[in-house]
């Protein structure tokens, strides 16, 4: 193994509160890449030297594994292998939220809370590739680290970036600046959720994937009666175990390979530690101190 992210649904697993369960004993960690190094006498799909990522194997937080040939999918080695190693939760789960819930157009506005988050850092990438206008919602913070968060956003793609305070008192949807948005990508819950959906359109979808602030959706009944509002959830779990090697599937890995050997779709802020520091990576991923300049990677090699 060369690299692996820790997610927010690695913590989960290993407390025991996340819906996928491992038999136990079993080793951390959903994503990474790796080189194989030896194949069985019966594999066919892969060879020594292969670079592959893992599709649907859990196990990744180690130097070294055994894993079915089934469960890997080879990669370009000149591929960035940060982006490479997150690229089955993150960018597979923004993906299909630009997909599957809205047909979207080119220059259709969406909205998202959590637009720092790594899955954040995706959905503006991937809206900027496919000409979509991103309205980003981020928690307020001290100078200068909100014009750096800002600027770094920015860089990504994203047309817009508002605290959620700027969000309150905003005029670009009242003023007729921009439409309302059709899509609203809610990562966080609670009053943060309630000022998404204030600002979408007649018959807007609001997708949740995240429940960082650990509150309820709240949905004022005027959303639903005077703007049809819909409510849906995605968990990108069960999408792969339902549409598992389908045309959809594969061509989302095709396109999302495609635009990270380009460098259209980049690794998200990251810190790397070696694995004997685990701890730290797993203490800030499950706080918000986590979420402020970093995503954490284990250093493998």
């Amino acid at each position: 193994m060369i690299v692996a992210p820790v997610n927010p649904a690695d913590i989960n697993t290993i407390q025991g509160v996340y819906p996928v369960k491992p038999p136990l004993p079993t080793t951390g960690g959903f994503e990474g890449v790796g080189d194989v190094v030896a194949v069985g006498s019966c594999v066919k799909n892969l060879v020594p030297g292969d670079r592959v990522i893992p599709d649907g194997a859990m196990g990744t937080w180690c130097t070294a594994g055994v894993f079915d040939s089934q469960q890997l999918r080879k990669v370009n080695k000149d591929t960035d292998v940060y982006a490479l190693s997150g690229i089955s939760s993150n960018p597979c789960t923004a993906y299909r939220m630009l997909h599957d819930f809205v047909s979207l157009n080119k220059n259709d506005v969406i909205i998202q809370n959590g637009a720092n988050s790594a899955c954040g850092q995706n959905v503006i990438q991937l809206a900027n590739i496919f000409g979509y206008r991103s309205v980003n919602i981020i928690r307020n913070r001290p100078e200068p680290d909100l014009e750096n968060l800002k600027n770094h956003l920015k860089s990504l793609g994203a047309s817009y970036i508002l605290t959620e305070e700027e969000l309150r008192t905003t005029d670009l949807f009242k003023s007729g600046f921009l439409p309302k948005p059709c899509l609203g990508i809610n990562n966080i819950g609670g009053k943060s959720s309630t000022e998404v959906l204030r600002t979408l359109n007649n018959g807007g979808v609001m997708v949740t994937y995240g429940g960082m602030s650990k509150q309820p959706v709240i949905v004022p009944t005027a959303s639903f009666i005077f703007k049809d509002i819909q409510l849906r959830g995605f968990w990108m779990t069960r999408w792969r175990k339902e549409n598992a090697h389908t045309e959809q599937y594969e061509q989302m890995y095709d396109e999302l390979l495609q635009f990270m050997k380009n460098g259209k779709l980049i690794a998200p802020a990251y810190k790397t530690l070696p694995l004997d520091l685990f701890q730290e990576a797993l203490e800030n991923t499950v706080t918000s101190k986590g979420y402020i300049g970093h995503k954490y990677f284990l250093n493998l090699q």
